[in-house]
């Protein structure tokens, strides 16, 4: 049995998972958030599992998906996303020597989504595929002979960071007023993939549309079916956007598959609307005509299993 933790930005998801992904004695707690306190505040969370579920089963192995960009061969996180104090923390060794000294893996969530649909999915038997995760930002993994792309400096998949629409003028504005403790917000950024088309994006930028910043995704959706054709509109661009950037995936890497998820895929309209601009794409050239686009066969557990392949691939790779 593996022990697996999904850490979030504001929860922490554990389970025992078997080699096969079967999934048991599932929980979840409060990712701890103090930048003084944090490391060693997640080390006994994830300690005090441990130590409840090791009476439990055989525990082979620990498995970590969590933000940032993960250097999955010494176990250190750079970055950390919205976990800053994990920037430059050798993760994986302090959890083992926590843990008895388990062995224990770390990848990237966005990347741990790519390898349970390469695993498991809907990307099951393909060689090249890309699996984009629309959340509070826009997590990606890039799966290249079956194994994940990561890159020479481990930002392969990045997409967040993508530029689009950036005048020459914003980006010395940018500059000038950035700062090493500049605050990243929806604002900061205007121009990142990630403010634009995240579903956290699209809901701030609703939200400043409408004056209320208590909307949220399903209110969206509530409005456009009853009738709101700004909201429509704004959905209907939404959804173009998106189409783009795939069609763009498509000709820079020419996957076997391109797979949409996070909870938002969970929406028909969304994906709906999504594929409906890449059709319309497609006939501009035949360089896009085979495009194959579609949604994530997981979504709340993708995490947890594409965790225990990352376990299973690098164990299989130092044999």
């Amino acid at each position: 049995m593996f022990l697996v933790f999904d850490i979030g930005g504001s929860s922490i998801k554990y389970a025992l998972l078997t080699s096969d992904g079967d999934i048991s004695c599932k929980g979840k707690m409060p990712t701890p958030l103090d930048y003084e306190t944090g490391v060693s505040d997640l080390l006994e969370s994830i300690h005090s599992v441990y130590c409840e579920y090791k009476i439990k089963a055989d525990i082979e192995g620990i498995a970590v998906s969590l933000p940032g960009q993960i250097d999955v061969e010494r176990g250190i996180v750079y970055g950390g996303g919205a976990l800053t104090y994990l920037n430059e923390v050798g993760l994986g060794k302090l959890i083992s020597d926590r843990c008895d000294g388990i062995r224990t893996t770390l990848e990237n969530d966005g990347k741990c989504a790519a390898l349970a649909e390469v695993w498991k999915g809907n990307a099951k038997g393909c060689k090249d595929a890309c699996v984009l995760v629309f959340g509070t930002g826009i997590g990606a993994g890039i799966i290249k002979d079956g194994r994940i792309h990561r890159g020479k400096n481990l930002t392969a998949g990045e997409v967040s960071y993508l530029i689009e629409g950036m005048t020459r003028k914003q980006l010395e504005d940018t500059l000038g007023k950035q700062t090493a403790s500049v605050e990243m917000t929806w604002d900061t950024f205007p121009f990142w993939w990630c403010s634009m088309s995240s579903t956290g994006g699209r809901v701030y930028s609703m939200r400043k549309l409408k004056g209320d910043m208590n909307i949220s995704g399903e209110d969206i959706y509530r409005m456009a079916a009853e009738g709101d054709t700004e909201v429509q509109e704004f959905l209907e661009e939404w959804y173009f956007d998106i189409a783009k950037k795939l069609c763009n995936i498509q000709v820079m890497f020419d996957p076997e598959i391109i797979l949409i998820g996070g909870g938002i895929s969970a929406q028909p309209l969304f994906v709906e609307g999504v594929k409906k601009y890449v059709d319309k794409i497609k006939q501009l050239a035949r360089e896009y005509s085979k495009i194959k686009v579609d949604v994530c066969k997981y979504l709340n557990d993708s995490n947890l299993l594409g965790a225990v392949y990352n376990y299973i691939q690098l164990t299989d790779k130092e044999i």
